[in-house]
């Protein structure tokens, strides 16, 4: 019993400790927020938009939300091009915005040309793609910094800028504009790389190739990313762009636009990221990238390639849908070993949104977000009081059988419960923060339900006791005997629950979850309450008088029960004498 009352102690103190004191609600009850998002024709995939490529779309938006520490959350299509997103409140509704809507097409694409994000005033003095933004010096200058830095790190890195001449800072946006690519581990060997031509303009390729590069270049004079509505039309342009082409593209931020070369690396060779602290040479936040073998290959040998230029030619643009999130410098050597580390400038925030976007893959459409609403919880608020009602009579009826019919051991029932009670509130109100959990419609029924399950184990147990007692045992006996196959009985109906519970968990989505995580949940702790806290109630009791001496109303009286009298052997009678005594 003892362990029972420390683990209630610790679990409250817990929860006055975390600052929560009211279990975390979902979207039915608390309201929240809801987003409709609208699928749109891709160029060159007419027929993109079909059920599975829905489906599978609600399948990674769901998982993007709740790694975001979101449970609960709806996802679900609507008609034939719309996705339904409901998240409850308390999330951070723009950092979600920007999660479910992200379609997560990633590229590693050669950086030919850079230079600040405002439009170029003299287009004839616009530098062609082949050549550096900002002057030689500029970049010896600013190069030289970056080596001396990654020298000290003792790690094959390089820190890029936004800019030719601009250092590294933190986007508003949440990520970082300028950050470092370096391996994850110092490579045992470095590969030879194979120089590249820089991309321009061959005339003797024909009049074609020379047009298409003066019209790049035009462009790219052209480009105002210090504008929002520049830099979106550059992503849109840039994300709709094949893989194979030469792009034009802002940086998040709109204070650098870049040329892009074809893609060398794409998001699909990524297997796994992940955001990490790393104290070490005062890096911070970091986002490790885990290349598939094919991917690490291919990252391996263009690494080895950019490794040989010049800045701002050696640098690794990331795009992701269209905008650069970073562009980290390659100088020393060939990146091998399939792991990655981009880093520099990242909060704790910016780097598990980009890692979460690249964990959870591409999404295999475009989404506009077509409305957003605020999400009342009047509905869920009334059905709720109606719940709570019902659980509040069903409770009373317990309460009232158990005083009828058990007498003196109803206390040590509603006893149980309410250590159940207080273990699964203060749990619940845990596990909001902890995990995310949020308690809806469903999880309510599941906590009703199991009011019922666990007065069963604490009958299934009165009933032993009282069995013994009618064969004729006292109680201290009866509560020993009768608890190892209460025990194997209480066992077999909480594993069937549990399973039930289990199996509802795994084939089901949404609220139903909710019910069934509940339900397990109780499950379990009706069997630590009735192991750790009723069986040694009982034993207590069994010692004092009012319940070992079967008072008429413990509940245990034996002349009630019917007891059989315990049956006594009576001594022989005294064998008399062999031989008649006369007088």
């Amino acid at each position: 019993m003892a362990v029972i009352l420390i683990a209630i102690v610790a679990l409250t103190a817990g929860m006055f400790a975390s600052g929560h004191t009211t279990p975390r609600l979902g979207i039915d009850l608390a309201g929240g927020t809801s987003f409709t998002l609208e699928a749109k024709n891709q160029p060159g995939k007419p027929n993109a938009i079909n059920t599975d490529n829905m489906n599978t779309a609600v399948s990674i938006i769901e998982r993007r939300v709740n790694g975001l520490g979101v449970s609960e959350a709806e996802v679900q299509t609507q008609g034939d091009k719309h996705i339904i997103v409901n998240i409850p409140k308390g999330t951070n509704a723009k950092q979600a915005r920007q999660q479910v809507g992200t379609t997560a097409q990633l590229y590693f694409r050669p950086v030919t040309t850079t230079t600040s994000g405002e439009k170029t005033p003299d287009p004839s003095s616009t530098p062609s793609p082949s050549s550096s933004a900002s002057g030689k010096g500029g970049d010896k200058g600013s190069d030289k910094g970056s080596d001396k830095g990654d020298k000290a790190s003792g790690t094959p890195s390089a820190s890029s800028s936004a800019s030719a001449s601009s250092s590294a800072s933190p986007s508003t946006q949440g990520r970082a504009l300028s950050e470092g690519l370096k391996a994850d581990k110092t490579p045992s060997g470095s590969a030879s790389p194979t120089p590249s031509k820089t991309p321009k303009a061959d005339p003797s390729k024909g009049a074609s190739d020379s047009a298409s590069q003066q019209a790049l270049a035009k462009q790219f004079a052209n480009l105002d990313c210090t504008t929002k509505a520049g830099r979106a039309a550059a992503a849109e342009k840039a994300a709709n762009a094949k893989p194979t082409d030469s792009v034009l593209a802002c940086s998040e931020k709109g204070d650098a636009k870049f040329v892009l070369g074809p893609s060398e690396v794409e998001g699909t060779d990524v297997d796994d990221a992940s955001a990490v602290f790393e104290s070490q040479n005062g890096a911070g936040w970091i986002v490790q990238l885990d290349f598939n073998s094919k991917g690490s290959k291919k990252f391996a040998k263009t690494t080895g390639e950019l490794n040989s230029k010049q800045s701002p030619q050696n640098r690794f643009a990331i795009v992701l849908d269209g905008a650069v999130v970073s562009d980290p410098e390659v100088t020393q050597g060939a990146i091998t070993g399939g792991r990655a580390t981009i880093s520099g400038g990242f909060t704790q925030q910016s780097a598990e949104n980009l890692a979460n976007v690249l964990s959870y893959g591409a999404l295999p459409l475009s989404f506009d977000i077509a409305d957003e609403t605020t999400v009342s919880a009047a509905l869920g608020g009334e059905q709720l009081d109606a719940g709570l009602i019902a659980g509040a009579i069903g409770l009373a009826l317990v309460v009232i059988y158990l005083v009828v019919y058990y007498r003196g051991l109803a206390l040590v029932a509603m006893a149980s419960l309410g250590v159940s009670a207080i273990l699964t509130y203060t749990i619940m109100v845990l596990l909001g923060p902890g995990i995310g959990f949020a308690l809806n419609l469903p999880a309510v029924c599941g906590a009703i339900v199991a009011i019922g399950i666990t007065a069963d184990s604490f009958i299934v147990y009165f009933e032993r006791i009282r069995d013994e007692i009618r064969e004729g045992r006292s109680l201290r006996p009866a509560v020993e005997r009768g608890w190892p196959r209460a025990r194997r009985t209480i066992l077999v109906s909480d594993f069937v629950s549990f399973l039930a519970a289990a199996v509802l968990y795994i084939v089901t989505v949404g609220k139903v979850q909710g019910f069934a995580f509940t339900l397990g949940l109780t499950t379990l702790l009706d069997i630590a309450v009735v192991f750790l806290f009723t069986k040694p109630l009982m034993t207590i009791l069994a010692r004092r008088p009012f319940f070992g001496n079967g008072h008429p109303w413990s509940g245990l009286d034996p002349k009630r029960l019917g007891a059989t009298p315990p049956l006594r052997r009576r001594r022989p009678a005294a064998p008399g004498p062999a031989d008649t005594k006369e007088a």
